[in-house]
């Protein structure tokens, strides 16, 4: 088994390899509008996956033109009634399942330097790997792809709705007017142009950007440690976690944010935890606003083997 580091190492290098290659970060993906497509999710437990791996995933299905939100190991798919095909033979060897990780907390004891002992928590780290649905036969599982269950425009309204109210619950100061989308951390406010400005998405894409910097102080997080260039990715992520949680389609432009890229790439090809720091901020900061209007799910993410 891979140590953590090498882990880290592989899907950094996944991560990079894919910015430079298509330009844009692959968490920046528009969804089709069906209820089988999205954010990833675990076919056994039905729960989203969390941290890194919705990258991993969205990077796969980026790769392959997977469509569906369903993932699953070789024997979850396999005790589903399913197959998963083989590897075709323009796919190389090792590309054809997805390597996701998992974190499994352990408690253990860690003496001081006055020979006492206190209980520690530490994070083991375990690599599996999964196939989309996309990638399974078997009639069985037809209900689950996409195109057989497609969302109405009302479905769409509602979950704009949802968004709405959710923005309108974290009873964040927001205030309209003016060409500039903004948080203002010493006054502690969030600043955004008037709505009929925007197309629909790209008004929630933005006031959820802005209200993943709004949680910074709420979380605590250590701006002079993580800098400028790791609170726009954070805040990038966070939004785009948000949206797809709440059915929103992301934009496909980025002309605000491709200045930033060259800093991301060549922060994360010096250090190999800067994606993960990142994107599990973001999946806090995520969770923090979501709680604000549903209960929250359990944090330990889970493979249902």
């Amino acid at each position: 088994m891979p140590t953590q580091n090498e882990i880290r190492e592989q899907i950094t290098h996944t991560i990079v390899e894919a910015l430079e290659k298509g330009g844009l970060p692959p968490w920046r993906q528009p969804w089709l509008n069906d209820k089988n497509a999205g954010f990833p999710e675990n076919v056994v437990s039905k729960r989203r996956y969390r941290g890194i791996n919705p990258l991993l995933l969205q990077i796969a299905s980026m790769r392959h033109g997977f469509q569906s939100k369903w993932w699953g190991t070789f024997k979850q798919w396999q005790e589903l009634g399913g197959q998963v095909m083989r590897r075709p033979n323009n796919v190389e060897p090792g590309q054809w399942g997805t390597s996701i990780i998992f974190y499994k907390p352990l408690q253990i004891m860690e003496e001081n330097e006055d020979g006492e002992k206190k209980q520690k928590t530490i994070y083991m780290m375990r690599s599996y790997v999964v196939f989309n649905l996309d990638q399974v036969n078997g009639e069985c599982l037809n209900h689950l792809r996409v195109g057989h269950s497609v969302a109405t425009d009302t479905d769409c309204i509602v979950r704009y709705e949802i968004a709405d109210r959710l923005i309108e619950s974290t009873g964040a100061d927001i205030r309209y007017g003016g060409n500039r989308a903004y948080y203002h951390r010493k006054e502690d406010y969030i600043q955004i142009p008037l709505r009929g400005q925007f197309c629909a998405s790209e008004y929630y894409e933005t006031i959820l950007h802005e209200l993943v910097h709004w949680s910074e102080k709420r979380l605590d997080w250590n701006r002079k440690e993580n800098g400028y260039a790791m609170g726009e990715l954070i805040a990038e992520m966070g939004s785009c976690f948000l949206a797809t949680e709440l059915g929103i389609p992301i934009a496909e432009n980025l002309p605000n944010h491709a200045s930033y890229l060259q800093n991301w790439l060549r922060a994360m090809q010096s250090d190999h935890k800067f994606i993960f720091q990142a994107s599990s901020q973001a999946s806090k900061a995520a969770d923090f606003i979501l709680s604000f209007s549903r209960v929250e799910q359990p944090q330990e993410e889970v493979l249902a083997e």
